[in-house]
Formats: structure tokens, C-alpha cells, sequence
């Protein structure tokens, strides 16, 4: 059968990954790497005495890369603010791509992505291998299946990211509004983010977001965050996140009139009312009474193929085996949720409405772009990210 030809752009922590840990041990089906580019010549050099695969062809220069006809397909894993451009390199020259979290720095960059890839017969997806974990596929199924009633509250308390200030200093332009966008919102929570309306089914109408930037790291950006969520229907929600604890917590729940979902240490408990809530108090004869329930630990299909189910879905559905599991458009969707929270967070926590107000986010962030400044880093290093992933 035949193999789609994949190229990486950028050797880092996760394009190494890839190369390494999934390309050359076999883990995609019907692909195989033909190409890889980084820009700087030690990564190339480190890449080609560790992968077994010598029949690469190595670049500098990604746009030679696309050039060369070598690709069917790019795996897009540099910087952030770079995703929209080189994404947008691909489309225009009907290359398939995969772009890695986040799709962008703001949402203008990443709507002008979108209209781009609107016009393109070339397919175009994000790295949301979050949405291959069989947990929260199951929490999405019953959340649209309308078993969970209207919706109440959304609640994710996401603090167990702890990083060491070491973390920070791989990289010159990690955890730098110039070189990065800024921080735990966009670094360390995209696939929460996205998951967080993914799940839910729609997307906050409100945010108010509450920064702290450096509170526990020497660096510029955010490692401290808690939001507050508005729903179209009344609804409300709570994000909490943070670098700088230690032990954390990942705890998702979602609440309905007919019940709750939590969704912790990879487990999917399903508390379910035996009457919807609001027809029980309308009803009730008791003040406190209460509709009974039953708590169930759900059973899943087990399947969570993280970053090697995107990549053998997307090929796969290249040759028409399958259909495609993320459309890569719906990457705003965490943009446009992340510049609100940090929007917010600038005006002191001030309500945002969704869709962000794409020129207002872009000109404040440029004003602190306009200070920031690239620290001293060794970039040649390459950290082994395999088995940090989890349900995160």
C-alpha cells in the first residue's frame, strides 16, 4: 500500500518526538518521514546520528523543504507565532498539514489561517491528540447526547503542571511574549482549552480572566491563572491553572439538571439524578429534599492514541481509509478563549465577550511584546517530552 510522505519542520522537544518515537520505531501505519528541517544545524546533526531512518533529506529552510516535492504532508513544530505562516506555506502549495498546539499567538493570525485553508483543497488539522483520549471522548458523547440535561456549571481546576525554572531556561524564546505569546494559557493548557468547548459542546459567551505573570518563575509571561466562564444559557465555569504547584490537581467536572460528570485520575464517574433538577424543585413537596442518584464509574473503549492516533488518522484518511477526527480549523476556537483570558487579565479582570476583539488583543500584546526580550538559553538542547503527556 502505499505510504504518505510526511516532513517535519522544527527539531525540538516534540518534532524529535515524533521523528524518534513514533516515524522511526514504526507507530505510523502508512507513513513514513522523507524530510525534516530545523534551522539550526546542531539539532539536524543530533537528529541524524540518532534516527536509524538515513534515507532522509535534511533542510535549513523550510519553504526549499515544501519545495522539494518530497512532502505529502507536514507536521508544522516550531514557535507559535510561526504555526499560521508555515500552515498557510503548506495549503498554498496543496500540502496536507498538521499544526501543532496552538494554532496561533492571536486570533487574527489564525482567522486569516482558517480563510486561507476555507479555499484550499488541501487538508489541514491540529495536534489535539487530547481528543483521542477515550475519557473525554465519552464525556463529549454524553454531553451532546443531552443525558446530562442543561447545562449548570463547567469546572476544570488544571494546576498540575509544575515546571522548574530549568524548564524555562531550554529555550531563549520559551516563556517570552516575543518569542512565545505568553505563557501557561499558551504553552502548557491549548489542549484543555480546546477541550473545554469540545466537550462542553459550545463555547463561553464571557470571560473574566485573572493573571499572575512571574509569580513563581523568573520569567515575563503567565504561570498563574483562574477564569470565569458565562454561558449563552445562564451557565457558569471556572478555569484554574498554574506552573508553579506542586501537587497538582486535573479535575474536570461538568454539571447538568440531570447530574454530574468528573473526570479524574482517568477515570469518567457519572453521578445522575433520577429527575432532571429543575422539574424536582418545581414539584418537591420537601424544602430539602433532593432527587435521588446513581453513581457509576463509565466504562470506555479504553483507546487513547494520543499524538500517533492523529497522525495515522490523518494519514489514513489521506488515502481514504478513514475520515478525518480534527478538522484543523477549529483550533480558534482555544485561541480565541485564551487572548479573552489574558485580554481580561490585562483590563483587571474586566468581562470579554467572545469572539475576542481581534485588533484590541493584537495592539496589547504588542505593547508588551515591545518590552520583552529573549533570554540566554542553550537551544540546542532537545528534552525527551514521551510519557509526560497522560490525560493532559
Amino acid at each position: 500500500m502505499e505510504r504518505i510522505r510526511f516532513g517535519i519542520i522544527g527539531l525540538g522537544n516534540q518534532g524529535s518526538y515524533y521523528a524518534l518515537s513514533l516515524f522511526d520505531k514504526g507507530a505510523i501505519t502508512n507513513g513514513i518521514i522523507t524530510a525534516l528541517c530545523d534551522i539550526n544545524p546542531a539539532k539536524i546533526e543530533a537528529m541524524q546520528s540518532r534516527i536509524t531512518n538515513k534515507s532522509i533529506t535534511y533542510f535549513t529552510d523550510y519553504k526549499q523543504m515544501l519545495d522539494s516535492g518530497l512532502c505529502d504532508a507536514v507536521l508544522v513544530e516550531v514557535p507559535h507565532y510561526s504555526h499560521p505562516e508555515m500552515v498557510i506555506a503548506c495549503l498554498n502549495r496543496g500540502i496536507n498539514v498538521i499544526c501543532e498546539k496552538p494554532a496561533g499567538v492571536y486570533a487574527d493570525q489564525v482567522r486569516e489561517m482558517n480563510a486561507v485553508a476555507d479555499k484550499k483543497s488541501a487538508k489541514f488539522a491540529m495536534m489535539f491528540n487530547q481528543r483521542t483520549n477515550c475519557v473525554y471522548r465519552k464525556m463529549r458523547e454524553i454531553m451532546l447526547s443531552g443525558q446530562l440535561g442543561e447545562l449548570q456549571r463547567v469546572t476544570w481546576i488544571i494546576t498540575d503542571w509544575y515546571r522548574t525554572q530549568k524548564y524555562y531556561d531550554t529555550g531563549s524564546w520559551r516563556a517570552t511574549w516575543t518569542g512565545e505569546g505568553g505563557g501557561v494559557l499558551i504553552n502548557q493548557c491549548p489542549h484543555q482549552l480546546d477541550l473545554v468547548s469540545w466537550v462542553v459542546g459550545c463555547q463561553p459567551k464571557y470571560v473574566r480572566g485573572f493573571c499572575e505573570y512571574g509569580k513563581w518563575h523568573n520569567i515575563e509571561v503567565e504561570d498563574e491563572v483562574t477564569a470565569f466562564f458565562e454561558y449563552e444559557n445562564g451557565a457558569t465555569g471556572m478555569f484554574i491553572t498554574t506552573t508553579g504547584e506542586t501537587p497538582g490537581t486535573n479535575r474536570f467536572e461538568i454539571s447538568g439538571t440531570k447530574g454530574k460528570l468528573v473526570c479524574e485520575n482517568n477515570k469518567l464517574i457519572w453521578i445522575k439524578n433520577s429527575e432532571d433538577s429543575r422539574k424536582f424543585s418545581s414539584e418537591s413537596e420537601g424544602g430539602f429534599s433532593r432527587p435521588k442518584i446513581e453513581v457509576i464509574e463509565v466504562e470506555t473503549d479504553g483507546i487513547n492514541d494520543q499524538h500517533k492516533g492523529i497522525i495515522n488518522n490523518f494519514a489514513n484518511a489521506l488515502l481514504g481509509l478513514e475520515e478525518f477526527f480534527v478538522d484543523g480549523k477549529e483550533g480558534i476556537n482555544g485561541v480565541e478563549l485564551m487572548n479573552a483570558i489574558e485580554l481580561s487579565g490585562w483590563r483587571g479582570g474586566n468581562r470579554v465577550e467572545l469572539p475576542v476583539n481581534g485588533k484590541e488583543y493584537y495592539n496589547e500584546l504588542m505593547k508588551r511584546c515591545a518590552t520583552s526580550t529573549y533570554k540566554k538559553a542553550d537551544d540546542n538542547i532537545v528534552t525527551d517530552t514521551q510519557g509526560t503527556f497522560g490525560s493532559k
